[in-house]
């Protein structure tokens, strides 16, 4: 038997680093003391998400890199956890000059995983170049996959992971309320409802352990649905912030709880890929007009 503890962040972070790093800080010791073995912070821990969906260039997240040395300070920082985040990584060639929203898990002996979020919403594009690959990796709480926010809206995203050999996945998000027929309060808000449904649903689907971190408060025009969980393979909510800042930890020994969710009703070993015709997995054409 190896039980893990895991802690999911729901906490508000912005430009200064700073002050993201005491955040940071503060969080780890927390984290720490309820035996944590994984802390996830939120997409864009390191230096912020952006202010507005609605292309603002005034305004935009510090670029950094994955072996600079703000990534360095989170591995100093981590030692013997394994610390997820998200920050704003500085473009390339083949972005052609656009960074990525990305993220890293991190542990004492270095960077363990990186990516890059894929699936962009709204206006997104125009801020960040898109990833291209979800991949799983070892880490010392088990093998691990990551998503940042948007991609958990789509099944393929954690299913790759899972079937990359993925028992835990970290989701990583700036999730707003919704911006028209705003509900008075924050958790009966309909994009608070989606976030918590996304997270049990991927779950369930894959019998895997998710730990989704989001962002807490507001930030520009966004008022953020905090809503950190842990969820087991069951899609049960083990422990949650609810929609207030906090730290939602859980603890849980991985193989069993995935062996036993998949002892019986095997959602991978029972996929049936030959039926899965490509044609619906093709891009959708736009609608015209």
């Amino acid at each position: 038997m190896t039980v893990r503890t895991f802690a999911a962040a729901a906490a508000g972070f912005g430009r200064d680093l700073d002050e993201d790093f005491a955040r940071i800080e503060a969080l780890l010791a927390q984290a720490r003391g309820a035996g944590a073995d994984l802390l996830a912070l939120p997409e864009a821990a390191l230096g912020g998400y952006l202010s507005s969906l609605h292309d603002d260039p005034e305004d935009v997240p510090p670029q950094l890199d994955v072996d600079g040395p703000e990534v360095r300070r989170l591995i100093a920082l981590a030692g013997d956890t394994v610390v997820t985040a998200g920050f704003c990584e500085r473009g390339d060639a083949a972005s052609g000059g656009l960074p990525y929203n990305s993220c890293v898990a991190v542990h004492g002996d270095g960077v363990l995983g990186h990516h890059r979020k894929v699936h962009q919403p709204l206006n997104e594009n125009n801020s960040y170049a898109a990833g291209d690959r979800f991949r799983a990796f070892d880490t010392p709480v088990g093998r691990l996959g990551m998503m940042i926010c948007y991609d958990k809206a789509f099944p393929e995203a954690a299913r790759a992971l899972a079937v990359d050999g993925a028992r835990v996945v970290v989701c990583m998000s700036a999730w707003p309320a919704a911006r028209t027929n705003q509900a008075p309060v924050l958790a009966e808000d309909r994009w608070t409802r989606r976030f918590d449904l996304f997270d049990r649903a991927r779950a369930l689907e894959n019998q895997i352990v998710w730990v989704s971190a989001n962002q807490a408060g507001t930030f520009g025009d966004m008022r953020l649905v905090a809503s950190a969980k842990v969820v087991d393979p069951g899609g049960e909510v083990l422990a949650t912030t609810g929609t207030e800042a906090g730290l939602a930890v859980a603890s849980v020994d991985v193989d069993e709880a995935v062996e036993a969710a998949r002892r019986f009703m095997g959602h991978l070993r029972d996929r049936r890929p030959a039926s899965y015709d490509a044609a619906p997995l093709a891009p959708v054409p736009a609608r015209a007009g």
